[in-house]
């Protein structure tokens, strides 16, 4: 590798470097210690201790070349290589490049900048791809060649940074090297001759966190398949740990939750990603989440400025962040004051005030934004012009949907918007909220909960008065405790789409939910078939969804949504929460309020595995081992926190409080998130601890909570007796003090608002790992219980046989932006057809484990192999079928062995092939392989296993068969051990290479020549039988080609083949030899050497152990 030219005192290094090639300017050195017998003493010991801990990998390479000049004792470092073939090429290229042109230059000074330049200039060259993303080019680069050098990895293995630290072994630390990359986190150290050499993968992680102990002050740990590791000593310890958390969920996110990954082009080549573009992307995933925009946004722009609050007149300090469609500020303590301003409400930008670099927005509403002390104020203004001009563009076509930023009435500008619904559906779709329908306010009629609920309006309207009201409205801390108190019936609706960012949905996506309604209509599919059952479980009491109306308006919600979103489609407890959203607000804003929830506020909740809301409830028993240690002591089992907490999460707590409560649940939820709803638990964990710390188990601690949350109460609610839950409670059960909700938010408020957005997300990834990797070990768990009844393997040994298949699969695909074994996994599916591989991946992992993989023709043999096992014909094979043939192979009677081998030589495994390279001989291209595993080939039978594979019911995209699947584990029950009789006759080509595949099984073995002994009287006799049947048939015989192959087989595999082909004609119009299997099997139990080899015992278990360790080499020499 050409190194940028740097000083090197030679009179220093010569006890580190030997001399190997010298001329007048070019020198060229080795480490000592490298390619020496014992590593070079003592000194060599030292050399390479130093070499590790040393940040240069010009210092730690073992070959370099220096530049120098005569009567100089200085040296310049160009070249280093890890071999010496690289050396020697950099070293040849100079001979021959550079050293004629030298000899023109008259001084030492001209020799030296030409070389320098020189080597510059090729250093550019290279690293024009490679390194131009990176901070240090140069520095990158030597760490870069260090890192393949260690680990020898795949050349495709990105490094995205690297770091000095320690890792601990013990008690004692190790100084190395941590590199980063995008797929492991390798770490290197050299010390005294012990080198320590630790490779994880990323999916293979379920720990990741920062911790201090006595001895480690501050570290990071990493569990990884139960082993922990310890790094510490950083010098950045929060960057590296961030960045490792990122990696770590990005593979966790491609491997294992396609869903999530699918929809995120940002990171889809794993070959692209660099450290900056990560620390790029969290800032704009934080960004997206703090101000709750459109998942299409990314963060261009941050600029430092001050922001002029007109109401209090004083400027706040804060951040502008500018996406592809906003504006947004925030000031340093973030709940201070907020602002989100669209561009498509943006009017003007100007610049006023030079001296005070005053950059003044102004939106539709005769609202204007004054930020101060902008840096690069002009440059902001014309992109910001540039910007709005576009935006005014998109939007002229389309009608503004958007909340009007001066009205002063409660909701009717609302109402004032209209829609740009097709005709034919407008008539179908509610424009109003069910609650305005079904609970008009009596304005005539105000008993003193009316008026509580007047006052309440008249205090958000101050509120508007002030902060502005819309899209862009000033948000404060008086809002946030406006909406402690709960938000008034009549602004609820307006409040949730501004607070959820849907109303950005709403506005960028005009006419949208009349077309998916239209499209939707009629469909059915699994999801409509459930959204159907539970409709009039969504709060059944509530007369809204007693009626047609309110009914009809959530189905149509529902199935739009499962039309828009398939991949979520429908998951129970949407219903809950979608009728509450279709209380306040009018259809289509509850449509949009819903996506906000499923795809921004509450990601991953509504999906089969409800990984999200598993991950949020990992983090809320966090959080109680902070904030209420005296319970976590108490409870003998954590879990308890989950089960009781599920529902908490998935309706938020609708499903637990009275409707008339739980809103001012959801009022805080759109306004604070996730994080209002830990608070809340945490309080009421808190209200209730007393009595939980008295309960002696699980049933009794749930019975205290049920009870506790039948007597909260909302005394300010405005709604009827009939519609209110709580109200139903009599008073006569005073014996339980009843909770009003707007306390028990308050003070959740109080209590545990200090737990701050950042905290919670980086909880959530942390608990994300843990999440994914049990869910994982229980669907493994799941299929060893089913596959081990059908196998003579120990637990262990299949265990270890899983890994290997599932990481075969993992590792084809960590370097590809698009793997087809990703597609076909599918976490909804059972356990044993969640992880499927194809043929090339079955290839290698048939190379690493078969006992019969040094077999000349090992490719053919993994090729009818996969075809034998892929008995449904879709080209994939799952754990159960792959483990089947590996237990034959090893554990297998001669019988069974060789009714394997028999099968793989007759349809619908066998299929001749041919290779279109033949230089490679018997080797297949991955092209070849997947072409002949495609290949249909009809089966003597009459093909009822082909149609069963074409009908399983995992395989259709529309609705599950149930039928299917019970007429499919009849047939697996009713199946009986398969009877030798029913196999079909092998003819005269497949038996020639049956005899050429027990050849080359044989190839190598200790009684090699007695094998191939056995198998000529073997073939010889079987000839003979036939050649007296078929003499009843016919006089003439076309048996002598294969005669004199059997006659003549000698040991060597090529006399065999060119036998068959001096004499490959077999007439079709003659009667054709065939064999059943008990005659080959009767022959060859004749012949004891045959049955030895294949009754011999194979270690499966080192096997496993030798594969583990070669799966990822193998996989770099390929």
């Amino acid at each position: 590798m050409w190194l940028k030219p740097e000083e090197v005192l030679l009179k220093n290094a010569l006890k580190l470097w030997l001399m190997e090639r010298s001329n007048e300017y070019f020198v060229l050195q080795r480490r000592r210690g490298y390619g020496e017998e014992g590593g070079g003493g003592l000194t060599g010991l030292l050399v390479g201790t130093l070499d590790s801990v040393l940040d240069s990998t010009a210092k730690v390479a073992p070959f370099r070349i220096l530049h120098q000049t005569p009567d100089s004792q200085v040296y310049l470092s160009i070249a280093c290589g890890a071999n010496r073939e690289e050396i020697t090429k950099h070293w040849d290229w100079l001979e021959q490049n550079i050293m004629k042109t030298l000899s023109v230059f008259d001084s030492n000074e001209d020799i030296t900048n030409f070389v320098q330049g020189k080597i510059r200039g090729l250093i550019a060259e290279e690293g024009k791809q490679s390194f131009a993303k990176e901070d240090d080019p140069e520095k990158f680069r030597e760490a870069l060649l260090k890192f393949e050098k260690s680990f020898g990895l795949p050349e495709q293995e990105k490094l995205v940074t690297y770091y000095s630290c320690s890792y601990w072994r013990g008690r004692v630390p190790c100084q190395g090297w941590l590199y980063l990359s995008t797929n492991f986190l390798s770490f290197y150290s050299f010390l005294l001759g012990s080198e320590i050499k630790l490779i994880i993968s990323w999916d293979a992680i379920s720990k990741l966190e920062k911790t201090s102990t006595v001895i480690l002050a501050e570290s990071i740990h990493v569990c990884s398949q139960g082993e922990n590791h310890y790094f510490s000593m950083f010098l950045h310890i929060n960057e590296t740990y961030l960045l490792m958390e990122q990696l770590a969920n990005y593979a966790i996110k491609r491997l294992f939750d396609k869903e999530t990954f699918d929809n995120d082009p940002v990171l889809d080549d794993p070959l692209q990603i660099t450290k900056r573009g990560l620390e790029y992307r969290a800032h704009s995933e934080q960004f997206k989440a703090f101000f709750r925009l459109p998942k299409e946004e990314t963060l261009k722009e941050v600029h430092e400025c001050f922001l002029w609050v007109p109401f209090s007149h004083f400027s706040t300090h804060g951040k502008m962040c500018i996406s592809e469609n906003y504006i947004c500020f925030a000031s340093q303590d973030g709940n201070l004051c907020s602002v989100i301003i669209p561009l498509r409400e943006v009017l003007a930008v100007d610049k006023t005030d030079v001296s005070s670099r005053s950059v003044v927005i102004s939106i539709k509403g005769k609202t204007a934004f004054r930020f101060n002390e902008v840096k690069d104020f002009e440059q902001l203004v014309a992109k910001l012009r540039l910007k709005c001009r576009g935006a005014s563009t998109q939007d002229d076509g389309s009608t503004e949907v958007a909340i009007s930023s001066d009205s002063t009435g409660p909701s009717k500008n609302f109402e004032e918007q209209p829609l740009t619904f097709p005709k034919e559906c407008s008539k179908t779709v509610n424009t109003e909220a069910l609650m305005t329908v079904f609970h008009p306010q009596n304005l005539e009629n105000l008993d003193s909960k009316m008026l509580k609920e007047k006052m309440k309006e008249q205090s958000w309207n101050i509120l508007f008065s002030e902060c502005g009201r819309g899209v862009s409205m000033f948000r404060t801390k008086k809002t946030r405790d406006l909406v402690v108190r709960g938000i008034p019936e009549t602004l609820r609706g307006e409040l949730w789409m501004l607070f959820s960012g849907a109303v950005n949905d709403m506005a960028a996506n005009p006419g949208y939910y009349a077309e998916v309604v239209e499209q939707s209509l009629g469909t059915s599919n699994l999801a409509t078939e459930e959204i159907e059952r539970d409709l009039r479980r969504s709060l059944p009491e509530h007369p809204a969804f007693q009626s047609d109306t309110g009914i009809s308006a959530l189905r149509r919600v529902l199935t739009a949504y499962a039309y828009r979103n398939p991949k979520i489609g429908y998951c129970q407890a949407m219903n809950i929460l979608t009728s509450v959203l279709l209380l306040y607000a009018k259809e289509e804003e509850a449509f949009w309020l819903l996506v906000a929830v499923c795809e921004r506020m509450l990601p991953d909740y509504f999906n089969r595995r409800i990984i999200g809301a598993l991950v949020d409830q990992a983090v809320f028993e966090e959080l109680i081992r902070d904030h209420l240690p005296q319970l976590t002591d108490h409870m003998t089992d954590m879990t308890f926190f989950s089960s009781v907490s599920l529902s908490w999460f998935l309706t938020l707590f609708i499903s637990v409080l009275p409707i008339e409560s739980a809103v001012n649940v959801v009022d805080c939820f759109f306004y604070d998130g996730i994080k209002a709803i830990l608070q809340l638990g945490l309080a009421i964990l808190d209200y209730n601890l007393d009595k939980l710390l008295t309960c002696k188990d699980d049933a009794e601690a749930v019975t205290a909570l049920n009870r506790f949350f039948d007597n909260v109460i909302n005394k300010d609610s405005p709604l009827p007796s009939n519609v209110q839950q709580g109200s139903n409670i009599n008073d006569e059960k005073s014996s339980h003090a009843k909770v009003d909700i707007t306390d028990l938010i308050r003070e959740s408020n109080e209590k545990y608002g200090s737990i701050r957005y950042e905290d919670i997300h980086s909880m959530r990834c942390r608990n994300r790992l843990y999440v994914i990797q049990t869910l994982e070990e229980t669907t493994k768990q799941n299929v060893l219980r089913v596959v081990s009844q059908d196998v003579k393997m120990s637990l262990q040994e299949l265990d270890e046989l899983y890994v290997i298949f599932k990481k075969e699969l993992f590792i084809s695909c960590y370097w590809y932006v698009s793997c087809p074994g990703l597609k076909h996994h599918d976490p909804s599916l059972s356990y044993l057809e969640q992880y499927q591989i194809d043929c090339q991946q079955f290839r290698v992992l048939f190379h690493l484990l078969c006992p019969w993989a040094h077999s000349a023709n090992r490719d053919s043999l993994a090729l009818w192999t996969f075809r034998l096992l892929d008995e449904n014909s879709d080209c994939l094979i799952n754990f159960k079928e792959f483990s089947s043939a590996i237990d034959i192979m090893y554990n297998g009677s001669f019988t069974e062995k060789l009714k394997l081998l028999f099968k793989l030589h007759i349809p619908p495994a066998y299929t001749e092939v041919i290779s279109k390279t033949s230089s490679k001989g018997d080797e297949l291209s991955t092209e070849e392989l997947l072409y002949f595993s495609q290949l249909q080939v009809s089966k003597p039978a009459d093909g009822k296993e082909t149609e069963l594979g074409r009908k399983s019911p995992e395989k259709g995209k529309g609705k599950i068969d149930i039928q299917a699947y019970l007429s499919q584990w009849q047939d697996e029950l009713l199946k009986k051990e398969e009877n030798i009789k029913d196999l079909p006759r092998m003819n005269q080509s497949q038996f020639i290479q049956f005899s050429k595949t027990l050849y080359n099984l044989f190839h190598e073995d200790p009684e090699e020549e007695a094998l191939y002994q056995a198998i000529a009287i073997v073939t010889n006799l079987l000839l003979r039988m036939e050649e007296v049947g078929r003499k009843l048939h016919s006089p003439a015989s076309s048996a002598k080609g294969l005669s004199s192959v059997a006659c003549d087989s000698g040991p060597s595999e090529g006399n065999t083949e060119s036998s068959v082909k001096k004499d490959p004609s077999s007439p079709r119009e003659e009667h054709q030899w065939s064999f059943a299997f008990e005659q080959i099997l009767a022959s060859l139990l004749n012949e004891p050497a045959l049955v030895r080899f294949f009754e011999r015992p194979l270690d499966l278990k080192a096997k496993l152990e030798k594969a583990k360790s070669s799966q990822l080499r193998s996989r770099t020499k390929m």
